[in-house]
């Protein structure tokens, strides 16, 4: 993707700015002359940032801009080591309610949508960043948050929700709720945005039957903004980014060389407005590729592809690398099972063995379906698992998201 002349003037103003102050990049980027920038082709041999960078940077390392300019922080799980924590100024809140504004529109929701938000509030991006849209829309919210599905079911019939905001997991739980309790008549949802995890066409199918809704991927992440940098629009099919705030690269996730448009690698993001921390070339190890060509719906915003994975969501065994996405695919063309998995990977007597969980659907001959699987494993993927088919409903449901691959050798 050839950077545009407007995105370069922004890239070179807060090289610059980060260069001439006393925070993180002013040590990430020492001995590199910034003024002598002077293309993309430049621009292109500056380091990555990474997330390692990032904790090292905690707590406020990556804080650009004095304090009193500073209104509130952003903060990720920290579930797999050091939390990084995100400053933000009243101009960042004011862009990002801008882009989730323009992703609810994309899908077509207006003012007049009752908009049901499922994600979680607090440090967390996702909820207040869905909020924040919606009231910058004009649109009536209902700020639910997770959990509590007997409540959730009670506002969404009571107040007659029209959109509603989940990760695909909490989706499913809710569509199959509905159809447990039989109130589908009483729910009067038409649209959902989905965001947080990757799915499959198969589950993707089913939450849109079950619920009777139209669909939406709303792509984002903490470090940058959260969710609402990015949007499949009412066309389908691919993600719309908003490229006058952030420049996107698509790099060969091992040797980080920029790839040719099209093809599949590692989505790498600079910010081109953020004042409270911005990022240069922050690798998310999200997988994704550039969209070619216009989109039907006549919008000039650029587009990458529906995520295919993340670098490390990938498991080794036995030789073959392993993504969930595969299996996604897999399963999704296999008659008889549904969206629902687990994949176990254990160490025995010497040998690595995947467990694949399957739920399958009701009536189905499991002993028959398991056999097909593995032949299809084997021949799609490189390696035969060991199938468990399940019944529906067997295998937990998440109100956050889903994890579907368990590695218990190390």
């Amino acid at each position: 993707m050839k950077m545009k002349e407007s995105q370069f003037l922004l890239i070179k103003q807060q090289l610059k700015k980060l260069t001439s102050m006393d925070c993180f990049y002013k040590e990430k980027l020492k001995g590199i002359d910034v003024d002598k920038i002077e293309s993309q082709e430049d621009f292109e041999k500056l380091p990555f940032t990474w997330k390692g960078d990032l904790r090292e940077a905690y707590p406020l390392g990556l804080q650009a801009v004095p304090d009193e300019e500073i209104v509130r922080i952003h903060s990720s799980s920290g579930t797999t080591g050091t939390p990084v924590i995100i400053p933000y100024t009243q101009q960042d809140v004011t862009d990002w309610a801008e882009m989730f504004k323009r992703c609810y529109e994309f899908a077509g929701i207006t003012n007049k949508d009752r908009i049901h938000i499922t994600p979680g509030y607090g440090l967390w991006t996702a909820g207040i960043g869905f909020q924040l849209g919606a009231e910058r829309l004009g649109a009536m919210t209902i700020p639910m948050g997770p959990g509590n599905t007997d409540k959730q079911l009670k506002m969404m019939t009571d107040l007659k929700s029209t959109v509603l905001c989940a990760t695909s997991s909490y989706a499913l739980l809710l569509a199959e709720e509905i159809a447990r309790r039989e109130i589908k008549d009483k729910i009067y949802l038409k649209k959902g945005i989905i965001g947080s995890e990757r799915w499959g066409t198969k589950m993707r199918n089913r939450i849109a039957d079950e619920l009777g809704v139209e669909l939406y991927d709303i792509y984002g992440l903490t470090e940058i903004y959260g969710p609402g940098i990015a949007i499949n629009c009412q066309k389908q099919g691919a993600m719309h980014y908003w490229d006058d705030y952030i420049y996107l690269e698509i790099v060969d996730p091992k040797t980080g060389e920029v790839l040719p448009d099209g093809e599949i690698g590692e989505i790498c993001i600079t910010t081109l407005r953020k004042q409270g921390a911005p990022l240069i070339r922050y690798r998310t190890h999200d997988l994704s590729r550039i969209v070619t060509g216009d989109c039907p719906c006549g919008s000039k915003y650029p587009r990458i592809d529906t995520l295919i994975g993340r670098t490390d969501d990938m498991v080794k065994v036995k030789g073959c690398n392993i993504f969930p996405s595969q299996i996604d695919d897999l399963l999704s063309k296999i008659d008889g099972a549904s969206s629902e998995y687990q994949v176990m990977v254990d160490h025995i007597l010497g040998k690595d063995v995947l467990t694949l969980f399957v739920e399958v659907q009701q009536g189905v001959f499991k002993e028959y379906l398991s056999h097909v699987i593995e032949e299809e494993f084997k021949h799609k993927i490189g390696m035969t698992p060991v199938v468990k088919c399940v019944d529906m409903g067997d295998l937990p449901r998440s109100e956050k998201k889903s994890t579907r691959v368990f590695d218990n050798r190390y």
